[in-house]
């Protein structure tokens, strides 16, 4: 008989290793991960001329910070998507839990569209910036309904 991998305690063991929670966690990979998204939107901004006197990172270094800070934030957001889907779950024990499960719903199709949208130049060139504020904005929805709540309401700390 095959011996299957409890992939909860494993996953507890190695976030408990340099977190006292696994809630800890989740609250400060979710932190990196909408830091790395502000970095997004500051340098998505720069990119389309928005931010030309404040930042001044010409072109091909805001783009390479750009696509960067992406790929760590998405990285960042696994491990807190592992835990919420396959260890919490979708609950609806108050309004802060809901709104935050429905965003978490919301949160990899809205990255799925924005890619799409980067990837299909046959798009109108607005699409890709209102896709990028969306996924912003859930990210955020997400922080605040989480990782804030967590901070302010049980424990600031690792």
């Amino acid at each position: 008989m095959p011996v299957l991998l409890d992939v909860s305690s494993t996953y507890t063991d190695i976030m408990t290793s340099v977190f006292s929670t696994t809630i800890a966690a989740k609250a400060w990979f979710a932190t990196a991960a909408v830091a790395l998204a502000l970095v997004q939107v500051l340098s998505a901004a720069r990119i389309y001329g928005k931010l030309k006197g404040i930042v001044r990172i010409p072109y091909p270094p805001i783009g390479v910070i750009h696509r960067w800070s992406g790929r760590f934030a998405f990285v960042f957001t696994l491990p807190v998507a592992f835990h919420c889907i396959a260890i919490l779950g979708f609950q609806t024990t108050d309004a802060r839990v809901i709104a935050h499960s429905i965003a978490g719903s919301f949160v990899y199709g809205v990255f799925g569209a924005k890619i799409f949208i980067l990837k299909d130049r046959g798009y109108p060139r607005w699409l890709l910036p209102v896709a990028g504020g969306t996924l912003f904005s859930v990210l955020t929805a997400l922080w605040l309904t989480s990782s804030l709540w967590y901070f302010t309401q049980v424990r600031f700390g690792f």
